[in-house]
């Protein structure tokens, strides 16, 4: 990928939902909210000094970022600011 993040900026896939909830029922693509986690792709220089690095599972805010589509995938463009935590 050709894409590297500017400052505070980061890079980030959103993780998938699962179709099923834990109970077997089916949830349709209409009725899913967008997931507020997501993998970390590519990171600014500003922002791996805030200890995010690439390969992390990060959680933001709904309306957090930009959302943006590099070579046919959607990314999200987060400021590191606006990642809440870390999943370990």
């Amino acid at each position: 990928m050709a894409f590297e993040p500017l400052k505070n900026r980061v890079l980030v896939t959103r993780e998938e939902q699962s179709n099923t909830t834990a109970s077997g029922l089916y949830i349709p693509d209409s009725a899913k909210e967008k997931p507020l986690e997501g993998k970390v792709v590519a990171v600014g220089p500003t922002a791996k000094e805030d200890g995010i690095s690439v390969g992390d599972t990060v959680v933001f805010a709904s309306f957090s970022g930009m959302e943006i589509t590099i070579e046919g995938k959607e990314y999200l463009i987060l400021l590191s600011k606006e990642i809440l935590g870390l999943i370990k």
